[in-house]
């Protein structure tokens, strides 16, 4: 097979994002919601794909605040049809988005957030499976004005990590993300 069900998924929702609404136009100092995927990958361990949500209030520092919530779980990504361990993050998160009339545009976020492993076996029941997250996160994000679409990467570092004996084993220091979203209004 020459592309695997995942690019083809990928493919599709992009052509989806690009299609619906392409026309509309973006308006300056207003409320923005944006809605859209997030891929994460723990450098050495697991794929985490979700959702996540970004808003910025007209009133606060628009299209430069932005306040998140996001939940990224490996079963949505290694943990499909495997036997690795199902783990779900949730994540709260503040992120300041510079140069704001620029089409790529610099990102610091800082996360907080829960993280929980399914062992699914009473043997690991000893270990310890939840842990809080905390991680400052850098990167870019592409910003169009003609299209309702972002796309960010980032690199981030979970300050909070584990050894299997205190905090989740699996909480590993090193992650990158990509985000693909789409504006759902700006009011």
């Amino acid at each position: 097979m020459l592309y695997s069900k995942k690019s083809k998924f990928f493919v599709l929702v992009m052509v989806c994002l690009f299609s619906i609404g392409s026309n509309n136009q973006l308006l300056a100092q207003e409320s923005i919601l944006d809605v859209g995927i997030r891929f994460q990958k723990n450098i050495n361990l697991y794929w985490e794909n979700g959702v996540s949500v970004q808003y910025s209030h007209k009133k606060i520092k628009p299209d430069q605040l932005y306040f998140g919530l996001s939940y990224v779980s490996s079963r949505l990504g290694t943990a499909i049809n495997s036997n690795a361990i199902k783990q779900d993050n949730i994540l709260f998160s503040t992120s300041w988005y510079f140069k704001k009339d620029k089409l790529f545009r610099p990102v610091s976020r800082l996360n907080l957030g829960y993280f929980i492993a399914d062992y699914e076996a009473s043997i690991f029941d000893v270990l310890p499976n939840t842990s809080m997250l905390f991680s400052p996160e850098i990167g870019v994000v592409y910003a169009s004005k003609k299209v309702p679409l972002k796309a960010m990467i980032g690199l981030g570092y979970n300050l909070v990590t584990g050894d299997g004996t205190k905090g989740g084993g699996t909480v590993y220091p090193l992650f990158t993300q990509t985000t693909v979203s789409w504006t759902i209004f700006k009011k």
